[in-house]
């Protein structure tokens, strides 16, 4: 980013002072190296200001359109890179005023009637979370998109489902894939709550008291998208909650992201060898040149560490401050802007990898009968046949498997005879149930893993999540 130096006072409150501010303190508390990408979003609210005040009368209809008129050609100096970076003017918000004075002269400095910085900066910030909000809401349901699509081809694929990392009962790939879809609706539930209460526009609040002007909020709060202006001066401009759960529902899917990279990380091992990763989400070793390296899964994981943290940079940052502004709260941005780049990119990664990645359907299967999943089957069984309390059917069922595991068989390879041997009641039919396949198809419940139940999920899914192609 172009830089000037500038010893002068500052613009903004060079009448109170006689020269400049440290180099240290104009260090410190220069923000635009951070908050210049809000650009678009200040200049989007500096036109919705001027043309209220406009309207109302507060500055002349043919000043208000000079500096509307100007306002265009400053956001696309930005785009194009044209902007020189004082650290003297701090912030964004200075930067245009400034360039709108160079532009239009005098007349640029009616623009900050009856606001402030304080109710300014966090209008922006609204606006531009607002914003992301609904990116990522997007590229999550892309994502969902992309899970449901290789659910629907793995709906008949056997594999073990594990509780604490153990077999447990087989379940189908595709039901284990269509669990993220519905963990990432709810992550997209909590970002579209949290978009709907942050659309109050703080527009007009000022420093932290209102104004005494005659604005009219209402028509800046519809200008810019808000449902409505904010209802507390002093609120509007101390409070970052929206900030904080914003971060909570980022952080929250990243997580969920995290855990589906961890079971990609184990997956594509040749320990377990269930899958394998394209080259193109992998990399190989400067020394080991068998290896294939998952690190697109490790860094989601990874990231996933940096989204947890902003949540406490900014609990921490809110927890001190009195009402209302602080300049603590400059510090509020950093976070939020790295959670939802790190978020939009953790999110294309998995995308491209649950396209790509490819199955070995044998070792998944064979990995599914391994600890003696289908137990529960047979206690199944037992209540179902002989109409006995499950506790005692799980009792009989575990002596079963005692049996299994003293000669190192599995349970469907058990003789009958043996099973006898521990209840006689036990017949040929109750060998039935103690395949894997058998177990999956059984598991009719609504929400279970049968290749019924898993289509008639991603058909729900498609229809009310809007995962439509």
């Amino acid at each position: 980013m172009n830089q000037k130096n500038d010893n002068t006072p500052n613009a903004m409150w060079g009448g109170h002072y006689s020269t400049a501010p440290d180099s240290i303190m104009q260090r410190i508390n220069c923000s635009v190296d951070v908050d210049h990408v809000l650009y678009a979003h200040d200049i989007a609210g500096s036109i919705a200001h001027v043309t209220m005040l406009g309207d109302v009368g507060i500055i002349s209809k043919e000043e208000a359109n000079q500096i509307r008129d100007a306002l265009p050609k400053i956001a696309q100096e930005i785009a194009d890179g044209q902007m020189v970076w004082n650290p003297a003017l701090e912030d964004i918000h200075m930067h245009v005023e400034m360039r709108l004075k160079e532009l239009i002269g005098e007349v640029a400095g009616k623009l900050h009637t009856a606001r402030s910085r304080n109710d300014q900066v966090v209008t922006d910030l609204r606006l531009y979370v607002m914003e992301a909000m609904e990116h990522v809401v997007g590229c999550i349901t892309s994502l969902q998109r992309s899970l449901c699509n290789r659910a629907e081809e793995y709906a008949e694929t056997i594999m073990a489902g594990c509780t604490h990392f153990q077999p447990a009962q087989p379940v189908t790939l595709g039901h284990h894939l269509m669990a993220y879809v519905e963990m990432l609706e709810r992550d997209k539930g909590r970002m579209r709550d949290a978009r709907r209460r942050m659309a109050q526009c703080p527009l007009g609040a000022a420093a932290l008291a209102g104004t005494s002007f005659p604005i009219d909020r209402h028509q800046t709060a519809k200008l810019l998208g808000f449902l409505e202006p904010t209802h507390n001066s002093l609120d509007s401009v101390a409070s970052r909650d929206f900030v904080v759960e914003a971060s909570s529902s980022i952080a929250m899917c990243a997580v969920h992201l995290s855990r589906f990279a961890e079971e990609l990380v184990m997956w594509s091992s040749p320990l377990l060898g269930w899958i394998h990763l394209p080259e193109q989400f992998t990399t190989g070793s400067s020394i080991m040149p068998q290896k294939r390296n998952p690190d697109a899964a490790e860094l989601i994981r990874a990231k996933t560490g940096r989204c947890m943290g902003h949540v406490v940079h900014l609990l921490t940052l809110l927890k001190g401050t009195p009402l209302a502004y602080n300049k603590d709260l400059q510090e509020d941005k950093e976070p939020i802007f790295d959670a939802i780049a790190s978020l939009d990119l953790c999110l294309s990664a998995m995308r491209g990898m649950v396209d790509s990645f490819g199955i070995h359907a044998e070792k998944m299967e064979q990995a599914a009968r391994a600890g003696h999943s289908t137990a529960t089957d047979l206690a199944d069984w037992l209540v179902r046949t002989l109409r006995i309390p499950f506790r005692e059917a799980h009792h009989i069922t575990g002596r079963v498997v005692v049996q299994a595991e003293q000669r190192g068989c599995a349970l469907w390879e058990l003789p009958l005879a043996v099973m006898q041997t521990v209840d006689a009641r036990i017949t040929q039919d109750a060998l039935q149930v103690l395949d894997v396949r058998s177990s999956v198809a059984s598991r009719t419940s609504y929400g279970g893993t049968s290749p019924r139940m898993v289509r008639a999920a991603i058909v729900r899914a498609r229809e009310v999540y809007g995962l439509e192609e």
